[in-house]
């Protein structure tokens, strides 16, 4: 072969909703990498042939998603891949796409937040598989039964997280109706020893209309109350002052002047 040839070092699957990037180092210098995907029960196939990049999207040829797949990167001289010598190779781990895919960000697509209910409707995320009519399957269609998604919501402004579980793409909660909510959606994969949480989605708050008392809370109302009752009783503790004052000197101007 060509022993001289650096060998790819640092071989990482990323996958996410099943779109599957191999990635690797060094960038070559004078040669190419050819990748090899070698699966348990599939012939092996090739993809980014004679490249200089450093990654390659191998997500046509990991469709059967629960084989077990290894990829061989070759190191290779332009004419390398004529030769009858094999090139020298580096391999990756595992990786099977099933179990370890990452599930993406959920679409939050509506949600309510109505007396004493909060909805929550969400969209699966997509794959880049297709069905025969050219529709792309989602994450659903793949895990099925295995995919599950979880509801993380608290009351706005507090720290008190609670979580619930749903096989369906809607979530219907019991909440205080005069609270805001603030929320998020995650895909789980329960049977997953690894993995098993997704990515989470962007987070949401509900804006139902509160009374200044909801919103500031009674606290805040008592110290105005204070203050309203201290300025009202200075008032007339003046007003009183005053008008004890006016009376006396009403009184002393009308009293005779001694002497006449």
């Amino acid at each position: 072969g060509n022993p001289e040839l650096p060998k790819a070092v640092n071989i990482t699957w990323s996958s996410i909703n099943f779109k599957t990037i191999l990635q690797w180092q060094p960038k070559p210098s004078g040669y190419f990498y050819t990748v090899e995907i070698l699966g348990q029960t599939s012939d092996t196939k090739r993809k980014c042939v004679l490249t200089t990049e450093t990654e390659c999207d191998v997500t046509d040829v990991v469709r059967n998603v629960q084989e077990t797949y290894t990829a061989h990167i070759l190191s290779v001289m332009s004419s390398g891949m004529d030769n009858f010598e094999e090139p020298p190779f580096a391999v990756s781990e595992k990786f099977t796409p099933y179990k370890q895919t990452v599930l993406g960000k959920p679409e939050i697509q509506n949600y309510t937040q109505k007396d004493s209910k909060l909805n929550v409707v969400f969209r699966d995320p997509l794959t880049p598989y297709t069905f025969p009519n050219g529709s792309f399957k989602s994450i659903r269609d793949i895990f099925q039964r295995d995919l599950q998604y979880k509801l993380y919501y608290w009351k706005d402004q507090s720290s008190g997280k609670k979580e619930i579980t749903t096989e369906s793409n809607t979530f219907d909660v019991s909440v205080d109706s005069t609270k805001n909510y603030c929320f998020y959606v995650q895909g789980v994969i329960p049977s997953r020893g690894e993995n098993r949480y997704g990515q989470e989605s962007t987070m949401l708050c509900t804006s139902v209309r509160r009374t200044i008392l909801d919103e500031y809370g009674a606290e805040v109302f008592i110290i105005i109350a204070v203050i309203a009752i201290a300025v009202i009783t200075l008032a007339v503790v003046l007003s009183v002052i005053l008008c004890k004052r006016k009376k006396a000197k009403a009184a002393r101007e009308n009293e005779p002047l001694n002497g006449i």
